[in-house]
């Protein structure tokens, strides 16, 4: 093979990668760098030559000391802690954080990730969210890395993951409220696609499995983790001919929506309804009463997807491919012993 088609194991050059497709230099700089002004056709042409043999950056274009976190949405005091977690690392690795937003939605558009290959970041970290298969591939095939916090789905073994073990915290947090004499034990979930939400429900049915108690389908509520989830829900499970007397809130938001609720009632927390959170955010311990919740790492958790994007930037391999950070339940005074 000439040196100008490339040597078979090493990746392809710009030009190179323009003979084999037989268009332009432009053309397949456009491709590279995310650019939509390229026929369908021809985008996936040059893709795929991309897949198949790579594409070496000159070294002036090499990786700038930048790490991408991307969050579905930038609301509350979650993003705050990821991006405690991840300027953590950054400062660590001389590197900056840029932060963008998909205003809701858990999978990018695709001109996040031409924005993504303009910057050409050294890692990116995404948060309650992910790439499409062909939007994760348009990055392996820059060579930037990309890692999940908090993932909504089950991700590909090939995809990094940091997640919390919501499973147990759901046990922990169902298992003191049982411990407390409560049997009606309303849940308010988050959404059916999250990982996390519907990890969190399992864990609450185990410990009500456990303990011999039958779940009631009326007390379990499906929310999105927003704080009129809590309101809502709670509004309706007090109306019921027997209302819960106690409540899992599936995050601290939806806690407060629950709290909210029980003013409008006039139901006493916890005398009346005890309620446990999840996350253990601000305000949390700072409510009236402060709110029994179950504790989830997110700055260590971004700290460690941070960690896991710079070692594969560096060409390192990853011990773990997949992370689960430990929960804990922490009892403040929202939650007390049922009384008949």
């Amino acid at each position: 093979m000439s040196s100008d088609d490339g040597r078979q194991g090493e990746p392809l050059t710009l030009a190179q990668i323009a003979k084999r497709a037989g268009v332009s230099v432009a053309t397949v700089s456009k491709v590279v760098n995310g650019r939509a002004d390229v026929a369908p056709a021809t985008r996936s042409l040059i893709e795929d030559i991309i897949r198949r043999h790579g594409y070496r950056r000159q070294k002036a274009t090499g990786p700038a000391a930048l790490l991408e976190l991307v969050f579905h949405e930038v609301r509350g005091p979650y993003p705050t802690e990821i991006l405690r977690g991840v300027q953590r690392v950054a400062v660590e690795h001389q590197l900056a954080v840029v932060v963008s937003e998909l205003r809701g939605r858990h999978t990018p558009e695709q001109g996040w990730v031409a924005g993504v290959l303009a910057r050409r970041p050294t890692g990116v970290i995404s948060v309650f969210s992910g790439p499409s298969d062909e939007q994760a591939e348009q990055l392996r095939a820059r060579g930037i890395p990309f890692a999940l916090v908090d993932p909504t789905g089950y991700p590909d073994h090939n995809v990094p993951s940091v997640s919390a073990s919501n499973w147990s915290g759901g046990l922990s947090a169902t298992r003191h409220l049982l411990e407390l004499g409560h049997r009606r034990i309303a849940v308010i979930t988050g959404p059916e696609h999250a990982l996390a939400g519907r990890a969190r429900l399992d864990g609450y049915r185990t410990a009500l499995d456990m303990a011999g108690i039958a779940i009631d389908p009326a007390l379990v509520r499906v929310g999105d983790f927003q704080i009129l989830d809590g309101l809502k829900h709670t509004r309706d499970l007090l109306r019921l001919p027997e209302p819960p007397t106690a409540v899992f809130a599936g995050n601290d938001g939806q806690a407060l929506g629950v709290y909210r609720a029980a003013v409008e009632a006039g139901v006493r927390v916890p005398e009346d309804l005890s309620v446990v959170g999840f996350d253990d955010l601000f305000p949390s311990q700072w409510l009236t009463p402060p709110l029994t919740t179950v504790r989830q790492p997110l700055a260590e958790m971004a700290a460690t997807a941070a960690d896991m994007v710079i070692t594969l930037a560096q060409g390192r391999p990853l011990e773990r491919g997949r992370e689960e950070l430990a929960t804990e339940l922490v009892i403040r005074e929202s939650t007390a012993r049922f009384r008949h």
